[in-house]
């Protein structure tokens, strides 16, 4: 392995395996630092064993671990002792290295100016600019004020922030509150799966950012590139904080399109294509449209992802189009699901295999994506065997839909309100941060276990707001969230299962059962989709009215 070097002492790398130790020693290395916790992934080599490794090498070794987002004025101090004590060169690692790189930044702070350690730092391949803040502070030079303070900085303009922001100056016209997001356009998302199937003309899911941004608001168009929650401050590109008396963080998810080698550049031609984008979703019903026949292969990667039905509703309405067609029976279609169940919450899973069998549909689960070729028009996947080995196959298509891995955006992964697996450790119900009590997150970049889908954006939007008026007052959380979110599987052209469901899977419909039964495709979940959602979008949820979606008090507020 390549380790990375910071200074003349100090080198940094990703989890080290025997064959590494055995470099290091070869490369003059005296001492390795872990700054991993045990058992934070399945097959990694415990910190005892790589002590016996490095003292076999004639390497002392150090452990010092830090959970990602945890708290690390400790182990800082641990780690500016090690620097300073133990033999150099030193080799510091962890999951990625970004933890190594974190500490040793901060244990140099107060020798060096932030603004070097941070050009090191991305010199090596790791950017650190969402530590400026806490390493001017160290250093000395910024218990200065930030530039402006607001009541409220909300992080992202998407269908979270903007209604978050709607939803607290409807309550508070005078609180002072901004929004940082830098992009021009704002979209429909939901909407794009009915554009891939020729239902939506493209241009209706998309709107000026101007038009929608609540007027009363400060809008930075700008980068985030940190959180900094000890100095309360949000770390903009080019180095400028944003100080807040409260944060709503609701930056999105990361479609990871170049975790698959080879799929950024097939996109948009060969037939592939993917619903996930906006200029591609018109790809879709083009290619589907233009199809007669062969390979279809129509893909989901592992979990968490944003809409978890939106695969198969690409799949659903690409079948329906060809039945129509006649073409159909020429098709051979295969879904490749990362999971083991086709959906998550059982209940619907009967409504949706009889569609599966209907279109003829081969349903490979526990099958990813990992490689296409999209001249040769070739998709490589692991396929998971009943003994549990992992074996790649390659198989020929004539169009591939094709979904991403998807991740917490890399600023907020690297930051201190990250929890574990990346995303912004809040608690589940009140949507606080678990550490700092006025810091809220919402939307797809939050921990919480529900469906990341816009309806779960709507409903948890009022709960934050008020939470947030309450901290803001210097009060504990006053209302809860339930983990409602709602999928509306398009399983034909004119009628939806409307998967509607909380925290636990449990079933959570709007509508009485003699109305709409959401576990069967109606004609009426059709129209709510098609016709009524959008238009409650627009004109409702990102205007902050709160219809349905009421926050449900807790404590004493439930009593006034």
């Amino acid at each position: 392995m390549a380790f990375k070097k910071l200074d003349e002492d100090f080198w940094a790398s990703p989890q080290l395996t025997e064959a590494d130790v055995s470099q290091a020693a070869a490369d003059g290395i005296r001492t390795i630092i872990a700054n991993r916790p045990d058992d934070e992934e399945p097959g990694q080599i415990p910190a005892s064993r790589m002590a016996e490794l490095a003292a076999r090498n004639g390497i002392a070794f150090v452990h010092i671990p830090i959970v990602p987002g945890g708290a690390m004025d400790d182990a800082v101090a641990r780690m500016h002792e090690a620097l300073t004590t133990q033999p150099k060169p030193i080799l510091g690692y962890c999951r990625t290295g970004t933890r190594s790189a974190t500490l040793w930044a901060l244990s140099r702070s107060g020798s060096a100016a932030p603004d070097a350690l941070i050009r090191k730092a991305a010199d090596a391949g790791y950017d650190l600019a969402g530590l400026k803040p806490r390493l001017r502070s160290v250093e000395g030079d910024a218990a200065r004020a930030p530039a402006k303070v607001f009541d409220v900085v909300i992080v992202g303009a998407g269908s979270a922030g903007i209604a978050t922001a709607s939803s607290l100056l409807k309550r508070k016209p005078g609180l002072s509150v901004a929004v940082i997001d830098p992009a021009q356009d704002h979209f429909y998302q939901p909407g794009w799966t009915l554009v891939g199937a020729g239902v939506f003309r493209p241009e209706v899911t998309r709107r000026p950012m101007a038009q929608v941004m609540p007027h009363a608001v400060t809008w930075l168009r700008k980068a985030v590139t940190g959180f900094a929650p000890e100095t309360n401050e949000v770390v903009l590109e080019g180095g400028d904080a944003i100080g807040y008396r409260v944060l709503v963080a609701a930056p999105g998810i990361k479609l990871d399109w170049a975790a698959i080698p080879g799929l950024p550049e097939a996109l948009g031609r060969n037939n592939v294509t993917s619903n996930y984008r906006f200029d591609l979703a018109p790809y879709t019903h083009e290619v589907v449209r233009s199809l007669k026949g062969g390979r279809a292969l129509f893909t989901q990667p592992p979990m968490p992802i944003k809409c978890a039905g939106a695969p198969q509703k690409a799949l659903y309405l690409s079948c329906d189009q060809w039945s129509r067609a006649g073409t159909l029976r020429d098709t051979q279609v295969e879904f490749h699901n990362a999971g083991n169940v086709l959906f998550g919450v059982a209940a619907y899973v009967p409504a949706l295999m009889k569609y599966i069998e209907r279109y003829g549909v081969h349903l490979a689960l526990e099958s990813r994506l990992v490689a296409v070729d999209g001249a040769a028009r070739v998709a490589t996947f692991e396929r998971k065997a009943a003994d549990g080995s992992i074996a790649r196959v390659e198989q020929h298509f004539d169009m591939l839909h094709a979904v991403p891995p998807q991740c917490a955006p890399d600023f907020v992964r690297s930051s201190p309100l990250a929890g574990p697996n990346g995303y912004i450790e809040v608690d589940p119900a009140t949507l606080r941060h678990v550490r700092h009590a006025n810091v809220f997150a919402l939307g797809d970049a939050c921990s919480t276990s529900n469906a990341k889908t816009a309806a779960a954006a709507r409903k948890q939007a009022p709960v934050v707001a008020v939470n947030v008026l309450a901290a803001l007052a210097g009060k504990a959380p006053v209302a809860d969230y339930d983990g409602y979110g709602s999928c509306p599987l398009t399983v034909e052209r004119g009628r939806i299962v409307l998967a509607e469901f909380g925290y636990g899977g449990k079933l959570m419909p709007t509508f009485p059962q003699f109305l709409l039964d959401g576990t069967q495709p109606t004609r009426l979940a059709w129209l709510l989709k098609d016709r009524i959602l959008p238009w409650i979008y627009w004109q409702g949820m990102l205007k902050g009215r709160e219809w349905l979606v009421a926050p449900h008090l807790i404590g004493n507020a439930a009593k006034t």
